[in-house]
């Protein structure tokens, strides 16, 4: 048997050593009420006696010394024990903050271990890859399709330019007061000439009459002549 064998240490939690703490303290702080109160009857006695008697009222100031020199004693060990349980607290949160932060940091080295840059570089240039063929799609679907119809763009512009011309003559109409109502009226009207004014019909061309010679002149007027004779 070995006589030197050093006692075991019992471990105890955090939690309940601040208990026992705590417990502790309520027991010193009722001691230390139970003193004060018996000082305070003391003083009281000594009040009482010392014009009467002077030997009890010294007796009781000396009991009030002791009790109070018991109080202090009783309060410096709160306040050692109150020191004690703080430290205990403050200790239990920093290893609860350790152990939150260390299962962190597994956790982190977990999901990493499943992680390789190569791994997350090759998966990016996979999902950029796929994004541009997806923009390529798009494109191509949003391209007009037009069947195989070819058109004449001289002929759609000529178009354009008709419809121009006819809205241009339909505003004008509007701005001389004219409608198409109103010309159909117009045309019905005796007196009325059936034509549209000069300024709702674009100008025609006319031709350019031949130029004449003086001889050409001298044979048109001989015919002139002999017609009328």
């Amino acid at each position: 048997m070995n006589l030197f064998r050093r006692a075991q240490v019992s471990k105890t939690a955090p939690k309940d050593a601040i208990v026992k703490l705590r417990e502790s303290l309520e027991q010193l702080e009722k001691r230390q009420n139970h003193l004060q109160m018996k000082a305070d009857t003391q003083l009281k006695i000594a009040k009482a006696n010392v014009t009467k008697n002077k030997k009890a009222a010294l007796t009781a100031l000396k009991h009030k010394k002791a009790y109070e020199d018991q109080i202090n004693k009783i309060s410096g060990s709160r306040m050692t024990l109150e020191q004690q349980m703080m430290a205990i607290e403050n200790a239990a949160v920093n290893l609860e903050t350790m152990n939150a932060m260390k299962a962190g940091a597994d956790a982190m080295k977990q999901i990493h271990g499943h992680l390789d840059i190569n791994k997350v570089d090759g998966t990016m240039d996979d999902i950029r890859e796929q994004m541009d063929l997806a923009n390529e799609i798009s494109d191509a679907i949003s391209q007009p399709v037009n069947f195989g119809v070819e058109f004449d763009e001289d002929e759609l512009n000529e178009e354009l330019e008709l419809l121009e011309q006819e809205d241009l003559d339909a505003r004008l109409l509007d701005s001389a007061g004219i409608s198409d109502t109103g010309l159909g009226d117009l045309e019905s009207a005796p007196g009325v000439p059936n034509t549209v004014p000069a300024i709702a019909q674009p100008p025609r061309p006319t031709r350019a009459k031949p130029v004449q010679n003086d001889d050409d002149a001298e044979l048109e007027e001989l015919r002139a002549s002999m017609a009328m004779s």
